[in-house]
């Protein structure tokens, strides 16, 4: 004899009706039907109560005791007097078209806060790892506010339909405040255009893709538009690389080979490297006074971006400008527009 009551609140189903209860030695079978209800027709709305047939359906459910729990559903199928529909009966305890319960998702979620194989989840929950994974699409959340500093950016997902993916975040409080499925347009002003404290945003952090600065201009009007650093000293990054490899050409083959394994010396910051690395880019720079030029050009560009405030950051910016006219090389040309862009336009 089942207590209904014991099992109803442990598997917390509204209405339930245990048939059948056994317990084997890896796993429990719950057999059970849901109270008869009357339910509204889905195609006329007529309320009937008229049972058609009963299906049975498999349902997975989460361990009891370390056993796979399977719940045996004995599904009923009303029908309408009125236009002669067949339909299931609504419940609060299966996603429609799955064969697991909501507590099972649920249980999966939770196990993943923790550090540990997705396999081994799958096992003890009695499903296979893409299951795990897809659990995943069962989680969503959506903020109600907006932060006073809001940065945006995309990144190459794998989602399939698009190419990026658009990341919002909090860079004063390092925290993720939401990823849309892409970063066209239309996509941002329908998410943008019901936030209600859109004019409390201060800044709006972004690249130079122009729909953010389109976006940015049309919904954060009282924001001040910042241009992540980043992306401009990418730009002289590349800018020297085409000089270092332009050079490099005409050198013979072993000054070729060391030039090309030793970039990243180049790269580095002049403030970052050893004493043994400094002699070292100092014997390269005396190779060539076009790689001398760039390596000085992207130095005192990083003395730019190191400045402490707006009148010595708009010094040191001229200061640039007028160094890299005097170098003359044309592979900054790039960098050069750019940086003048964001002065100005930004």
């Amino acid at each position: 004899m089942f207590n209904n009551d014991y099992i109803k609140e442990l598997l917390q189903i509204e209405g339930l009706i245990v048939k059948d209860l056994e317990s084997f030695e890896d796993k429990i079978d719950i057999t059970f039907e849901l109270e008869r209800k009357t339910h509204n027709c889905p195609c006329c709305q007529q309320q009937t109560k008229a049972i058609h047939d009963y299906r049975k359906q498999v349902i997975k459910d989460i361990p009891i005791l370390g056993k796979h729990t399977y719940l045996i559903y004995n599904k009923r199928r009303y029908v309408c007097r009125h236009c002669n529909t067949r339909f299931y009966e609504k419940n609060n305890f299966l996603p429609k078209y799955y064969r697991m319960s909501h507590r099972l998702i649920r249980y999966i979620i939770s196990e993943m806060r923790s550090v540990q194989d997705m396999t081994a989840i799958a096992l003890r929950c009695n499903v296979s790892t893409p299951t795990v994974m897809r659990t995943f699409k069962h989680i969503s959340y959506s903020i109600n506010k907006l932060p006073k500093v809001l940065s945006i950016d995309e990144f190459k997902g794998n989602t399939g339909s698009r190419k990026y993916q658009c990341i919002l975040t909090d860079p004063n409080n390092k925290k993720v405040l939401d990823i849309l499925p892409g970063r066209e347009k239309h996509l941002l002003s329908s998410y943008f255009r019901d936030f209600p404290n859109r004019n409390e945003v201060e800044f709006f952090v972004m690249d130079m893709w122009k729909p953010y600065l389109d976006i940015a201009k049309t919904y954060f009007k009282n924001a001040t538009i910042v241009i992540d650093k980043y992306h401009f000293i990418r730009q002289v990054l590349w800018a020297f690389e085409r000089v270092r490899k332009s050079v490099q050409k005409d050198f013979l083959k072993v000054r070729r080979t060391t030039f090309k394994r030793s970039r990243f010396l180049l790269l580095k910051r002049k403030c970052q490297l050893s004493d043994y690395e400094s002699d070292c880019v100092e014997v390269m720079l005396l190779a060539s006074r076009r790689i001398r030029n760039a390596y000085l050009i992207k130095e005192k560009f990083y003395e730019f971006i190191d400045s402490k405030s707006y009148d010595e950051a708009k010094n040191k910016l001229n200061e640039w400008y007028m160094y890299l006219m005097s170098c003359n090389e044309p592979e900054f040309v790039i960098a050069e527009k750019l940086c003048v862009i964001g002065n100005r336009t930004f």
